[in-house]
């Protein structure tokens, strides 16, 4: 089905998936925390308020570009991710680097390319705030595609950060087209849409072709073969959420589950699938984001619009 989507609808979208991804990372983040047992279930919820990170909070900085001028400019992303920097939120001293550099006036370019010894920032940064971005560009996969490497690229100059924002933000966009359309898409075939938007040179690229041959398998299978963000990049990171969002696209709390039964960056991999699956199920509906894990979920910055 060929559709343009209005203003309101495409931030209608966008909210959902901030949504699905605030309350994942706060949920996550929560089992870094000692005495929680090792499974999710509605008996075992930690106690509220579950504070979100800065997964969270640099995805809100992407949703107001969007809700302000429709796209991502990336003179005014960069100066928006380092002006609202909280360090309570947990950001990594490589990001934490890079968003002091910009807000003591080095250039983003100058900033994002001095990373790691100049080779720039491969981690899961990029993709963990990029959802979504996707699901606003629901009916345009090239879109989707040139706005994720745009938001990527103020913080991300290493073609694997770049390669896990595209990955995850063609993974939404197609959720939510696929909620637009009233389908649910077959597992194999988003992967495989998703695969084909990514540059095949990247190892982000293989590990999103080896999740579909995944597909089935047993959780810790997956995690051996594709990691589960224990490493902090994106080639660790990216392939094991997009097999968790294909195989769970409609049942949000156990997509989050099986986030937390895995183990490794927890918040951020419960973000990425959370912003996806929610761009598809949508909140507080049958398999969607549960109205009690909203309402446990620290509200989101008023500056938001």
């Amino acid at each position: 089905m060929s559709f343009t989507l209005f203003a309101d609808a495409r931030l209608a979208l966008a909210r959902d998936s901030l949504a699905g991804l605030s309350t994942g990372d706060a949920l996550g983040a929560r089992y870094f925390l000692p005495g929680l047992p090792e499974d999710l279930t509605d008996a075992t919820l930690p106690p509220a308020p579950w504070e979100w990170t800065d997964d969270t909070e640099m995805a809100c900085s992407v949703v107001a570009e969007l809700a302000t001028t429709g796209g991502i400019d990336r003179d005014r992303l960069a100066l928006a991710f380092a002006r609202r920097c909280d360090v309570r939120r947990g950001y990594g001293p490589g990001a934490m680097l890079i968003l002091r550099l910009i807000r003591t006036g080095t250039p983003w370019p100058v900033a994002a390319a001095s990373a790691f010894d100049g080779q720039g920032s491969c981690g899961n940064g990029a993709a963990m705030r990029v959802a979504p971005l996707g699901a606003y560009f629901a009916d345009s996969t090239a879109r989707a595609v040139a706005q994720a490497r745009a938001s990527a690229e103020v913080t991300h100059a290493h073609p694997e950060g770049i390669a896990g924002a595209v990955a995850v933000a063609v993974a939404a966009a197609l959720a939510a087209r696929a909620r637009l359309d009233g389908h649910r898409p077959d597992p194999a075939r988003l992967l495989a849409g998703i695969a084909a938007a990514v540059d095949p040179g990247t190892e982000v690229h293989r590990s999103v072709s080896r999740a579909a041959g995944l597909l089935g398998r047993p959780v810790d299978r997956v995690v051996a073969e594709l990691g589960n963000g224990s490493r902090v990049t994106a080639q660790d990171t990216v392939g094991f959420t997009l097999w968790v969002a294909a195989t769970h696209l409609d049942d949000y709390p156990e997509a989050i589950r099986v986030c937390v039964r895995a183990g490794g960056d927890m918040d951020t991999t419960s973000a990425i699938v959370g912003a996806i699956v929610a761009a598809y199920t949508g909140v507080s509906t049958p398999g969607g984001v549960p109205e009690a894990w909203l309402a446990a979920r620290e509200p989101l910055p008023t500056w938001l619009p």
